[in-house]
């Protein structure tokens, strides 16, 4: 294949290649750009140069656009904030003020729109369903707390959404003809999503053990072996290059890490993993209002998200488990399915059974909640010759967008009066 239609066909496979596709892409860049754009414009919550973290729900945005994160959990991540952040500038003429914050949200909101067009995509081109259910899928996971926050956070998590759900999709049209994970897409996913999250490069890795024949022939399986090992000399060269080779740095600093963001007792486990891990992501609790300072004499108001405090929203978030599991035992031989399901399980490992970063797991959500509208997508396709299967599910889906939709609003306008209040 040249070098041209190479360069076509990851264009397609990026941006929105239908009538269909742009129409939803647009409609999710008005929605999340009008949402963005207001905060933007008359608050300072999105950059506020006094506070380097926590100003709301944990997400770190002054310390990421400026440099990019820790180098132990986002060991490439400086040079790709270093662009956003020269972008910003040059659009802002140098100042951090409203046209820095808006440059900011905006580069968000292609983000998690495009992120969004993946899904579509998978679910239309992968899962092959009908485009009325694609629509409600996608309206409902545009509507996770997730996404919202994203869509004008500039972090990590944001643009990590968008390539994991990217690189899951392209590993699917692979999959699909029967081919193999190229050693280039291989090593570009390895460096990019490992080196926006270091955890999440185990991610690149999960669909080579499902390439087809893969066991059963040595060629295939050394073939295999050897895109990984590249993929892994690529990454680790570019990490010690971005730590001047001082490797011991990254030991010291990961159980300093470890130590500082797994040890809070103040919620029992069973809950921060059902409300913050699961909960926090998808459906936003009630929220409290914290005084921080930025170790410089600054105090400032910080918002965070609570457990839940009735008992619908545990019904809703059982609910949706109950489905995604429904789907993963149902489509239990299909290898996509698979993949997706070890993807997940590796965050409920590091922060559900490890712990790390539990009491405010709301956060990481950009990491594992493409997921659920995939399985959701494919428990539809599992009972795709079942119309009362396919009606039932579908009302059942309808009744968790409207009440998703209805406390999602209501919390925001929560979050309006707070950023009202505190960040004019």
């Amino acid at each position: 294949m040249s070098l041209k239609s190479k360069f076509l066909n990851f264009f397609k496979i990026v941006f929105p290649s239908s009538f269909a596709e742009l129409g939803i892409f647009i409609f999710f860049l008005i929605a999340y750009g009008a949402l963005g754009s207001y905060f933007a414009q008359h608050y300072r919550i999105i950059f506020d140069a006094r506070i380097p973290w926590d100003g709301y729900f944990s997400f770190d945005n002054k310390a990421i656009v400026m440099t990019g994160g820790s180098f132990e959990r986002h060991p490439l991540s400086y040079y790709f904030f270093n662009w956003i952040r020269e972008l910003a500038f040059y659009i802002s003429n140098g100042k951090t003020g409203s046209n820095f914050r808006l440059t900011l949200a905006w580069l968000s909101n292609i983000t998690i729109s495009l992120s969004l067009i993946q899904v579509y995509k998978y679910l239309k081109n992968i899962v092959q369903l009908p485009i009325g259910l694609n629509l409600l899928i996608v309206a409902f996971f545009s509507v996770f707390s997730t996404n919202i926050l994203l869509s004008f956070t500039p972090e990590t998590y944001t643009y990590t959404l968008f390539l994991l759900v990217l690189f899951n999709y392209y590993t699917a049209v692979k999959f699909k003809k029967d081919k193999k994970i190229a050693g280039s897409a291989l090593a570009l996913a390895g460096v990019t999503i490992g080196g926006l999250t270091v955890t999440n490069i185990v991610k690149v890795f999960i669909p080579i053990i499902f390439e087809k024949g893969l066991f059963k022939s040595w060629k295939k399986f050394g073939n295999a072996t050897l895109r990984v090992l590249l993929t892994c000399a690529a990454f680790i060269a570019l990490y010690l290059y971005r730590i001047d080779f001082k490797y011991t740095n990254i030991l010291s600093k990961s159980g300093e890490q470890y130590e500082k963001f797994s040890n809070v007792k103040s919620t029992p486990t069973w809950d921060m993993i059902y409300s913050y891990f699961f909960g926090g992501s998808i459906l936003f609790p009630s929220f409290f209002i914290r005084e921080k300072h930025n170790m410089k004499g600054f105090y400032y108001k910080a918002i965070f998200m609570d457990v839940y405090t009735s008992i619908i929203p545990y019904i809703f978030i059982g609910l949706l488990l109950l489905l995604i599991l429904w789907s993963y035992f149902k489509n239990f031989k299909n290898k996509l399915v698979q993949i997706l399901m070890i993807s997940l399980l590796v965050d409920v490992l590091i922060h559900c059974v490890f712990r790390f970063g539990l009491h405010t797991s709301y956060i990481y959500g950009g990491h594992f909640i493409f997921v659920f509208p995939l399985l959701l997508g494919w428990l539809f396709f599992s009972y795709r010759d079942s119309p009362k299967m396919m009606s039932f599910f579908t009302s059942v889906l309808g009744v968790m967008l409207v009440y998703l939709l209805f406390n999602n609003y209501m919390r925001m306008w929560e979050f309006f009066e707070f950023v009202n209040q505190f960040y004019r």
